[in-house]
């Protein structure tokens, strides 16, 4: 289940040293090629050996592979970036892989050298790809309890009911079908664990918004956009698992939006 994968899984920064084996990188490989997103914007998925680029990130240990990815610059990049990351992630997890957003703290200059970024692409992130130690680094623990990395805002604080004016509750959410997505998007994971997502459900939608914080935006890519695209997958592929069908669209209802809050994108039923 989408739902429990998402529920157990946490952002794994010590590794076993092991690595993994060849048979498990081409079967990721195969399920990457197959990746689509809402957008229809390719994202390319590159798997990277440590060893071989001397690649590097002061927050893991153990770790021997990476996945990075890269996308051309363009409207809504970094959303179906997101999107697309995420999926390639949560099938590594259902797969028993350890993963983790990596967005600022990596030798960036060596991973866009070793995936031979062109001037029109961008790689907000990587994951390192492996399996989890039997115990957490020191500095993985303090890490965790910095973000606050097992908190998670409340679902009234996140959901809102045709307007943000409005608390979606629980009931209402089950009486649409969409309760466990919302909840699968309620735990999906985000740079800083900042949780920018915001949704505003009508009858008919659930209307999907990025509430931003200062520091994420460089001008090039928005990591808090990846962190929609993330939210967006998580919505429609337990919504998928659950039977209910959905329209992804860009449209904007013409909610009245609280300050520094942008939409994003609906999906609709």
């Amino acid at each position: 289940m989408f739902i429990d994968d998402v529920k157990n899984r946490r952002s794994v920064r010590t590794f076993d040293g092991k690595g993994v084996s060849n048979e498990v990188i081409d079967d990721l490989k195969e399920y990457a090629g197959s990746i689509v997103n809402p957008y229809n914007i390719p994202v390319e998925f590159v798997f990277l050996k440590k060893d071989e680029h001397g690649l590097s990130s002061p927050v893991l240990s153990g770790e021997k592979e990476y996945i990075a990815a890269k996308v051309k610059k363009g409207a809504n990049a970094d959303v179906a970036y997101g999107y697309s990351f995420e999926e390639l992630l949560m099938y590594a997890v259902s797969k028993g892989l350890g993963t983790v957003w990596i967005g600022g703290t990596l030798s960036r200059d060596k991973f866009e050298k070793a995936i031979n970024l062109k001037d029109d692409e961008i790689m907000p992130c990587m994951s390192p790809i492996g399996y989890a130690a039997d115990k957490m680094g020191v500095k993985e623990v303090l890490m965790r309890k910095g973000v606050k990395a097992d908190s998670r805002y409340n679902f009234s604080e996140l959901f809102f009911a045709d307007s943000f004016d409005t608390p979606l509750t629980e009931d209402k959410a089950e009486e649409l079908g969409i309760k466990t997505a919302l909840e699968a998007v309620r735990l999906a994971p985000s740079a800083v664990n900042k949780q920018p997502w915001r949704v505003v459900v009508t009858e008919n939608g659930a209307h999907f918004y990025e509430k931003k914080d200062k520091g994420y935006d460089n001008g090039t890519y928005d990591l808090q956009k990846v962190d929609l695209g993330i939210a967006l997958y998580h919505f429609e592929n337990q919504c998928r698992e659950d039977g209910k069908k959905l329209a992804f669209k860009q449209a904007d209802p013409g909610i009245a939006t609280p300050e520094k809050t942008e939409y994003i994108a609906s999906y609709v039923w």
